[in-house]
C-alpha cells in the first residue's frame, strides 16, 4: 500500500513535458521544399550526342534555352530530327540546306507552352558541331540560321576549369 500512495504521490509532484507545436515547423519545411523545387529547374545542361565531340573553352555564363543544332560528322540534326548530311553540305549542293531552314521556320512557328514560347521569341541557335567537322559545314549552317532570321548564333563547347595562379 505504501508503494502505492508512494506512486501516485510522485505522479502527482512530476514535471510534465508540455506538447510540441509542429505547425510552424511544417510551415517551414514546406516554403524550403518549394523553394527548392523552384529553383532545381533553372539549371540548363545541353545535352550533347554521344557522336558529336564538343571542343574545350574557358566560359563562364550558363547556356541559355535555345533551339539545338547538332552536327556530327555524319548529319545534321535540328532539335533531335536529321535535316541533313554533311558530306552532301561539303560537296557544295544548293538546296542541302533547305530543309534545315524549313525546320527552323517550323519550330519558330510551332509554339507550345511558355518555354517553347521563350525559344521562338529569343531567336537564338546553339550550335553543337564535332570539333572533327570541318569549319565551312559551320559557316554554311550558321548562314542559313541567320537567313532563317536567328541572328544570335552561339557555338556550344564543354567548360573547362579556370586555372587559378599559383603562388
Amino acid at each position: 500500500m505504501r508503494n502505492s500512495r508512494r506512486i501516485k504521490r510522485m505522479s502527482r509532484n512530476r514535471v510534465k513535458l508540455p506538447k510540441m507545436n509542429l505547425t510552424s515547423l511544417m510551415d517551414v519545411f514546406t516554403i524550403l521544399v518549394f523553394f527548392l523545387l523552384v529553383n532545381s529547374g533553372s539549371v540548363e545542361l545541353v545535352e550533347s550526342p554521344k557522336d558529336v565531340k564538343l571542343p574545350d573553352s574557358y566560359e563562364e555564363s550558363k547556356p541559355r534555352e535555345t533551339v539545338v543544332v547538332s552536327v556530327s560528322p555524319e548529319a545534321v540534326m535540328v532539335q533531335g530530327k536529321v535535316v541533313a548530311y554533311v558530306a552532301d553540305i561539303l560537296e557544295n549542293k544548293e538546296a542541302v540546306l533547305d530543309p534545315l531552314a524549313g525546320r527552323l521556320a517550323e519550330l519558330s512557328e510551332s509554339v507550345i507552352g511558355s518555354a517553347t514560347l521563350t525559344v521562338a521569341e529569343s531567336q537564338e541557335v546553339t550550335i553543337l558541331a564535332d570539333k572533327s567537322v570541318p569549319f565551312i559545314v559551320v559557316r554554311r549552317i550558321m548562314s542559313a540560321c541567320t537567313g532563317e532570321g536567328y541572328e544570335n548564333v552561339s557555338l556550344a563547347v564543354i567548360q573547362k576549369p579556370t586555372q587559378v595562379a599559383a603562388n
